[in-house]
């Protein structure tokens, strides 16, 4: 089973998926930890060297192959995937296990306001902006999250609550 976890940057994608993979005995995997292997950069250079299309480009060239895989696991991908070069159809094309782990704007906020500097998109955001910035972006986005074959609404839920619950919506 392949299962890929999607949703706005602090949504829990990645410790959710380590705690899911570990509960199922599966991989656990990450599409920017993929790029950076097999480009030999960090994300961050890879934009900066080369630009938002070539990482996007390569972005849904990774998730196909990741996705073409015939391994079980769970896959975490960043926050902008599934709004780029047709992701979400590929995601929902080979693989029914596409899950969208819905945070409000009030809970965003308040996780994304404590890890300010390890978020490059919004380090420089002041605090007081914050809330517009993730709001204009969860609007453009949930289009695309909204397509997953399951929705979580993980507000003020445990990471073991919502395992436990993708693990129902799954079997």
């Amino acid at each position: 089973m392949q299962i890929v976890l999607l949703g706005y940057m602090g949504s829990g994608k990645t410790t959710i998926g380590k705690v899911l993979a570990d509960k199922l005995n599966v991989k656990c995997l990450d599409l920017d930890d993929y790029i950076e292997g097999t480009e030999g950069m960090k994300i961050s250079n890879i934009f900066s060297d080369k630009g938002e299309i070539y990482f996007r480009k390569k972005e849904a060239e990774s998730l196909r192959e990741v996705l073409s895989m015939e391994d079980d696991f769970v896959l975490s991908i960043g926050g902008g995937t599934p709004c780029y070069a047709n992701n979400m159809t590929t995601i929902s094309e080979m693989t029914k296990n596409g899950v969208y782990l819905k945070v409000g704007l009030r809970e965003l906020v308040e996780r994304l306001s404590k890890e300010k500097t390890e978020r490059p998109l919004i380090a420089s955001i002041p605090d007081e902006e914050l809330p517009e910035f993730i709001g204009k972006h969860l609007f453009e986005r949930s289009f695309y999250y909204n397509q997953a074959s399951h929705v979580v609404d993980c507000n003020s839920k445990s990471v073991e609550k919502i395992v436990v619950e993708i693990e129902g919506l799954l079997s």
